[in-house]
C-alpha cells in the first residue's frame, strides 16, 4: 500500500502498524517512539487524518488519562470502542 500524506504523517502511521493487536499506546508514547516527544498534538492530528483506518490501527491509540480520545474512522468513537473490545481491551 502506497501511503499518501506528509512525511510526518507517514512516520506516525508506520508506527501505528507496529502496535500489536490487543494493546494500546498513548498519543505521548507514539510521539516519543517516533523521536518527537514534544509533538503530541501533531501526532494526534496525524492520527486523525489517517485515511486507512482500521487497516492502519489508529484505534489502538488513547489519551494518557485512559480515555478513548477521538476516532476519525467510519463510526467514530463508538467504532473505536467496538474495535478495542474485539481485541480484548476494555477501557
Amino acid at each position: 500500500m502506497k501511503l499518501v500524506g506528509t512525511e510526518f504523517q507517514r512516520k506516525v502511521w508506520a508506527y501505528l502498524k507496529k502496535i500489536p493487536s490487543g494493546s494500546v499506546k498513548t498519543y505521548s508514547e507514539v510521539a516519543k517512539a517516533i523521536g518527537k516527544p514534544r509533538a503530541v498534538r501533531a501526532v494526534a492530528n496525524a492520527i486523525g487524518k489517517n485515511p486507512y483506518a482500521p487497516k492502519i490501527p489508529c484505534h489502538r491509540v488513547i489519551r494518557s488519562d485512559g480515555s478513548l480520545g477521538g476516532y476519525s474512522g467510519k463510526g467514530g468513537v463508538k467504532k473505536k470502542r467496538f474495535l478495542l473490545l474485539k481485541e480484548g481491551i476494555t477501557l
